[in-house]
């Protein structure tokens, strides 16, 4: 079975919520690591393991930024990382589902990812010729189950942040030979 290890300068783990009742905000992690396991004449025994350096968190916006890592949400200070490691895959026509435990903020719980598979593909030789993978993962977790239950109700009902978290892994992973 083929490795691939993460290409942490073409990676990247994204996330969006609810903000207000009205509109989502977005943010990324951009320092990714870890490997996936990929045979493409037999997709069923996909695997992947995924570490998030989280304290590279980034939405644009230092305030909130600030306000995520703090003990309100990630509380980084204390779980700098987020991981995931897959328990099982269900092969579909160019991807399936994954399902794995997802560790944030200490808490451990398992969920189930879909996934697409691009590639994989050989490189121009300018490009240093390597073969690479495209993986493409999302899920949506529900951030109180994590232990992430800060919020404050609207005047008019609802709250400021949504429970749901919709996660999204665009991932760029290089054979290793």
């Amino acid at each position: 079975m083929a490795k691939w290890n993460i290409d942490p300068d073409h990676s990247v783990a994204a996330f969006n919520v609810r903000h207000m009742m009205a509109a989502h905000v977005r943010g990324q992690f951009n320092k990714l690591s870890g490997s996936a396991r990929f045979d493409p004449a037999d997709r069923s025994s996909f695997s992947l393991e995924v570490t998030i350096d989280a304290t590279g968190l980034y939405t644009g916006i230092a305030q909130r930024d600030a306000h995520l890592s703090s003990p309100d949400f990630f509380d980084l200070a204390i779980y700098p990382t987020i991981s995931f490691k897959s328990t099982g895959f269900k092969a579909s026509d160019g991807g399936g589902r994954l399902a794995g435990d997802l560790t944030i903020h200490g808490v451990t719980q398992p969920i189930t990812l879909d996934v697409k598979f691009s590639g994989p593909v050989t490189c121009p030789e300018d490009f240093g010729g390597e073969t690479i993978l495209g993986i493409t993962a999302t899920a949506s977790i529900n951030r109180e189950e994590f232990g992430m239950s800060w919020n404050m109700p609207m005047n008019d009902g609802g709250v400021v942040v949504g429970k749901d978290i919709w996660i999204d892994l665009d991932i760029e992973a290089d054979l290793e030979e």
